[in-house]
């Protein structure tokens, strides 16, 4: 049975999130939970504040 590329460009749509997570997991595996806990905190907060503004943007853009 014969592979077309379509099935290649699905697959490969998984492969950056799956070495993203792997590079992360290995990136912080030995760190001590204190440091683990303010980094992925300055993490959230700068997604909280980028989702805010997005919002915040989308709104004034709609009235």
């Amino acid at each position: 049975m014969e592979q077309t590329g379509a099935e290649h460009v699905l697959a490969a749509k998984w492969d950056l999130p799956f070495v993203v997570g792997g590079m992360l997991r290995v990136a912080f595996f030995n760190l001590p939970d204190w440091v683990k806990v303010i980094v992925f905190g300055i993490v959230g907060s700068v997604a909280v504040w980028t989702a805010i503004t997005w919002l915040r943007g989308r709104g004034a853009r709609a009235t």
